[in-house]
């Protein structure tokens, strides 16, 4: 569904990704892992059009859409939760969930997007009104989540969903990610620090450091590689 090939973004001088290639297939969860300043965030950000890519390109459904403007990239159904959720602080969850839907004008489909979005999430639902600003951590990525879906994408990355969340949380968040896959089959894009759970809870990944991709495979022989396992999985 994604295919990256050979991706270089750079801040000024500064290069950040180094050629990076990988593919995403359809209904599948593949996750970036790799340590503070591998480029994780960075790839996301250019497959989403907030950065230019210096070279490479990015084909999405069998269509270049390499540094295509953000909300043209949206509206074709590729959606990022960012890191740090950048949720509306100032707004109920009820209206973040409506910025969501921003681009769709289906009132029907909007409303049974928004009952499905409180059965994945339904301490959302408890507190629709509230503002979204006085919410837990936790509770603020489920709400993320929840509004990207709003969006009605086919294809959602998800940017360090577990930073700053309490450890029980992130258990029930990261569960809740593998359901939205299974029952929707929407394909996901995820990065991670947290490398064993997004292991876990993946079908392939990609280690990045530096910049580059040095080693790929399904998730299981990743995970079970000694180099991954002494640099990020503490064993």
């Amino acid at each position: 569904m994604l295919e990256v090939s050979n991706l270089e973004v750079s801040y000024g001088s500064i290069r950040a990704l180094h050629g990076v290639s990988l593919k995403v297939p359809e209904k599948s969860i593949v996750t970036l892992i790799g340590a503070n300043g591998a480029g994780k965030s960075s790839t996301l950000r250019a497959l989403s059009g907030l950065i230019k890519a210096r070279a490479g390109t990015v084909v999405y459904g069998g269509e270049e859409i390499t540094n295509l403007a953000p909300h043209k990239i949206v509206a074709r159904g590729l959606c990022q939760v960012p890191e740090g959720r950048m949720i509306f602080p100032n707004l109920t969850i009820d209206e973040n969930l409506r910025m969501g839907a921003f681009l769709r004008r289906d009132a029907k489909a909007i409303a049974a997007d928004m009952d499905y979005a409180f059965t994945i999430f339904p301490r959302l639902l408890e507190r629709r009104k509230q503002l979204a600003g006085t919410m837990s951590g936790g509770e603020q990525q489920m709400l993320a989540i929840a509004r990207a879906l709003l969006s009605k994408p086919k294809f959602l990355m998800l940017d360090e969903p577990s930073l700053g969340i309490a450890p029980l949380l992130v258990k029930s968040i990261f569960e809740k990610i593998v359901e939205i896959n299974r029952t929707t089959g929407l394909t996901i894009l995820l990065v991670e620090q947290n490398a064993n759970l997004a292991l876990e809870v993946s079908n392939y990944a990609y280690v990045l450091e530096t910049g580059k991709v040095i080693l790929e495979g399904p998730s299981v022989e990743v995970k079970a590689n000694p180099q991954v396992q002494a640099a990020y999985l503490g064993i």
